[in-house]
This record gives C-alpha cells, sequence and structure tokens, in this order.
C-alpha cells in the first residue's frame, strides 16, 4: 500500500491506521443545499449519521435528493412528526430564501469565499461549514477540530488533555498534517468505526 510520505512521516500514530485501513473514500451528494439541510435538520450530516433521521423523512417524500424546488413537497411529507427548535426553522428559512437569492457555483470558490458566504446566513456555524467543505465539497485540507467526534479520537489516540487548551493541542497535531489534513481525519474517523464497541 502506498502511503502519503508527508503523513508517514511526521505521525507515527496516523502511520499505524494508515497501514491497518484502507484509504477513506466518500460518495459525496455534491450538493451544498442538501448537506446544509441535512445538518441544520438532523445536527449531523447524513453521511455519518446514525439515527438517519434526515434519510428517513427524504424516504417519506419519496426523494433523494432535497432542493429548493422539492423543499415544499419535502415539509408537506415529512414535518408533521418532527419537533425543531425556532431558530432551526428561522435557519430553514433563511437558507431557502439564500439559495432563491443567489445561483453559486460552489466548486468555483476557495475555502475562504466559501466559509465567508455560508457563515452571513444566520445560523450556519463552522461546524456545518467544515462538514460542507469535508464532505460535500471534498476540499483536501479541512480540520473541524469542533467536531465531538474528532475531538474524542484526538483524546484517545494522542493522550490529550480535554481539560487544557483542547482545540490548541489538536492544531498543533494537525500541523504535521501538512495540507492533507481532511484525509488525516477521514482516516481518524474510519478507525472511530472499526473500533467502535
Amino acid at each position: 500500500m502506498k502511503l502519503d510520505s508527508k503523513l508517514v512521516l511526521t505521525d507515527p500514530i496516523l502511520k499505524k491506521i494508515m497501514l491497518d485501513l484502507p484509504k477513506p473514500s466518500i460518495i459525496s451528494t455534491n450538493n451544498v443545499f442538501h448537506d446544509l439541510m441535512s445538518c441544520i435538520i438532523e445536527q449531523q450530516i447524513h453521511y455519518r449519521s446514525t439515527k438517519k433521521i434526515f434519510e428517513k423523512m427524504l424516504n417519506l417524500a419519496n426523494l433523494k435528493i432535497l432542493s429548493p424546488e422539492n423543499y415544499q413537497h419535502f415539509e408537506q411529507k415529512s414535518f408533521s412528526n418532527l419537533k425543531l427548535s425556532e431558530s432551526k426553522y428561522e435557519t430553514i428559512d433563511l437558507v431557502l430564501k439564500f439559495w432563491e437569492n443567489n445561483n453559486i457555483n460552489w466548486q468555483d470558490l476557495n475555502e475562504n469565499e466559501i466559509i465567508d458566504i455560508l457563515s452571513s446566513i444566520k445560523g450556519i456555524g463552522k461546524w456545518t461549514i467544515d462538514m460542507v467543505l469535508l464532505f460535500t465539497l471534498q476540499r483536501p485540507n479541512i480540520f473541524p477540530y469542533d467536531d465531538f467526534h474528532v475531538k474524542q479520537i484526538m483524546v484517545s489516540l494522542y493522550g490529550l488533555d480535554p481539560k487544557v487548551k483542547l482545540r490548541a493541542q489538536m492544531v498543533d497535531i494537525s500541523k504535521n498534517w501538512g495540507n492533507q489534513k481532511s484525509v488525516a481525519v477521514l482516516y481518524l474517523l474510519d478507525w472511530k468505526k472499526l473500533n467502535k464497541k
């Protein structure tokens, strides 16, 4: 198996994981609207969901991909038993309005441009944007240090102290991954899946 020399040379913990696991792969929707709604509704991007709430809602509406055009049908068919906070409904409305007024080719934008655009929508925070960059748009250098699972994994594998500047410790380790932070994160997430009890 050919391993990335930068990751192997600079991170022996990650090297062991890379030797044990196949290279991570994601079948992306490439659909920012769909995946944003997944994050807002389920508080998890559907690629990683265990409860499959968003997936079940799509099935109720007989949809595979959610779009602004079919959103009203989706809402009518699948929202009856869903309890969302007022702030979530507000964010959903703002996302819908944004898509009505903008036609963006996300692949043409760099990470900072995407962050600026999405963070301008009230209710869309860093974690959600990181999920879109990592899973939907598959950008190579994304490190979601706010992600609960990434924190948990790094505390366990790297022996970090969660009570003492955890983010700084995580960011310091991620510097060893150069500009390939995304693949490193995906390896860590796959390691957790494999070792889940």
